[in-house]
C-alpha cells in the first residue's frame, strides 16, 4: 500500500536532556492542532515525527502548514510504502522522479536503513538505486556535490521516499519556555520582538493600547492583524485591546512635555503588570532597541523599567533598524506594520524629549499623580480580550 506522508525533523529539541520528552509532546500537540481538519495522524519514531495522511490529502500542503511551527527544523513531503521490497522501491522512486523532474538534471541518491537486517546496506542501496534511475531517465546526471535533485530513501518498518525539504524556523515549541506579555504597537519593532521570543518557546499574550478617538479603528485592526500573523507561528495568541485614552490624557495634562514619553511607557508597563499577573506570565516583552529613539537610551530604559514588576525582555536591544525591518519582511509583519495608521505611541510626542531622565526624579514626580493607579487598573480591567 502506498500513501502520502510528511517526515518532520526537529533540531534543538534533540539536544535536550531530561525534559526532551516534554518538548516533544508540546511539539506533537502543535502539529496535531495545525493539521486539525485533515485526514492525518502523527507519531514519533527515532527522533522524528511521521505524519501519515489519508489518500486524498496533499503532502506538500500539509508539510507547508507544519513548516511554520517553532521547534521544527524541516519537513519533507514523502511517498510512503509498506512494501520494503527493493524492486518495489525502485519502481516508486522512478515514478517520483519522472513526475517531479521531467526535465531531468543532476542528482544524488541518499539511502539509509533503520532496520539493519535489511539485505542491502545504505551504500549499496544508494548505488543500485542511482544506477537504476540513470538507466531509465536519460536526462539525469550524477553529481555528488550540490546536485539539483537530492533523492532520499529511508527504509524503516515502512519506506519513505522524498526529494524536497521545506526549512522550518527552528527554535523551541511554543509554551515550552513559559509565558510573557508582549507590548504590541503597530510599528515594525514589537511584532519582531514577539516573534524572536516565541521562537525561544515563550507563549505570547499581547496587549495593544488603544486611544480612541485619537487613534482609529484601522490602527486597532492593524494590531489585530499583527497578532494574527504571530499566531500563525505560535498556534494561537491572546490579544488584549486596552483603552488608553483617559490614562494618556491624564498624564499629558500633568507631565512636563520632555518627560511625557517616559511616564506613558511606565503607565503601559504598569497595566501590562496587571495583565501578566492575570495570565500567570513570567515576563514582559518590548520592542526597544538601545539608542534607536530618545525614549530608548540607557537612561530612559532605566527610568522606565522600575515600573515593571516582571523582567522586561528586549530581544531587539542590539539590532539596528535595517536588521529589524529585514526580519519583519521575512516573517510577514512588514506590510502590516507599514499601513499608515498611527497608534497611541505617536500622540503628544514632544519635539525635544529628555534623553537622560533620572529614575529617582521620575518616580518622585509620578508619586504625585493621585489618580494614576486607578486609571491603570481601569485600563487593564476594561481591556477587550481576543483569542486569535
Amino acid at each position: 500500500m502506498t500513501t502520502s506522508a510528511v517526515l518532520v525533523k526537529y533540531g534543538e529539541i534533540a539536544l535536550r536532556g531530561g525534559n526532551r520528552r516534554i518538548h516533544e509532546n508540546i511539539l506533537l500537540e502543535g502539529i496535531k492542532k495545525r493539521l486539525a481538519g485533515l485526514d492525518a495522524s502523527v507519531r514519533k519514531d527515532q527522533g522524528r515525527f511521521f505524519v501519515e495522511l489519508g489518500k486524498d490529502a496533499d503532502a506538500r500542503a500539509a508539510a507547508s502548514e507544519i513548516a511554520g511551527i517553532f521547534g521544527i527544523a524541516s519537513c519533507c513531503p514523502c511517498i510512503k510504502t509498506e512494501n520494503n521490497d527493493f524492486e518495489h522501491i525502485k519502481k516508486l522512486a522512478l515514478e517520483h522522479m519522472r513526475e517531479r523532474y521531467p526535465r531531468g538534471g543532476t542528482f544524488k541518491v541518499e539511502a539509509s536503513r533503520a532496520d539493519k537486517s535489511y539485505p542491502l546496506n545504505s551504500q549499496r542501496l544508494s548505488a543500485d538505486l542511482g544506477a537504476f534511475l540513470l538507466e531509465n531517465i536519460p536526462d539525469l546526471k550524477v553529481r555528488m556535490k550540490n546536485p539539483d535533485i537530492r533523492l532520499t530513501v529511508e527504509i524503516r518498518s515502512s519506506t519513505y521516499i522524498y526529494s524536497e525539504t521545506m526549512k522550518g524556523p527552528g527554535g523551541l515549541p511554543s509554551g515550552s519556555g513559559g509565558k510573557a506579555v508582549l507590548l504590541l504597537s503597530g510599528g515594525f519593532d514589537s511584532p519582531v520582538a514577539g516573534y524572536m521570543m516565541a521562537r525561544r518557546g515563550v507563549k505570547l499574550v499581547c496587549v495593544y493600547f488603544h486611544s480612541p478617538p485619537y487613534t482609529s479603528e484601522r490602527a486597532k485592526e492593524k494590531a489585530v492583524d499583527l497578532a494574527k500573523r504571530l499566531s500563525a507561528y505560535t498556534g494561537g495568541v491572546r490579544l488584549y485591546i486596552a483603552p488608553f485614552t483617559d490614562l494618556q490624557l491624564y498624564l499629558n495634562e500633568r507631565s512636563p512635555e520632555v518627560k511625557l514619553t517616559i511616564f506613558l511607557k511606565r503607565a503601559m508597563l504598569k497595566a501590562a503588570n496587571q495583565l501578566a499577573a492575570r495570565e500567570k506570565a513570567q515576563a514582559l516583552i518590548t520592542g526597544d532597541s538601545v539608542g534607536q529613539v530618545a525614549s530608548q537610551t540607557m537612561h530612559a530604559l532605566t527610568a522606565v523599567d522600575s515600573a515593571a514588576d516582571y523582567p522586561v525582555l528586549r530581544p531587539l536591544c542590539a539590532m539596528d533598524k535595517l536588521d529589524i525591518i529585514n526580519l519583519a519582511e521575512k516573517i510577514g509583519t512588514h506590510d502590516i506594520s507599514a499601513r499608515p495608521f498611527a497608534d497611541c505611541c505617536t500622540l503628544f510626542v514632544p519635539k525635544h524629549p529628555e534623553t537622560k531622565p533620572k529614575r529617582s526624579i521620575i518616580e518622585n514626580m509620578e508619586s504625585r499623580f493621585e489618580k494614576l493607579d486607578a486609571l491603570v487598573a481601569a485600563c487593564a480591567d476594561n481591556a477587550e480580550v481576543m483569542d486569535l
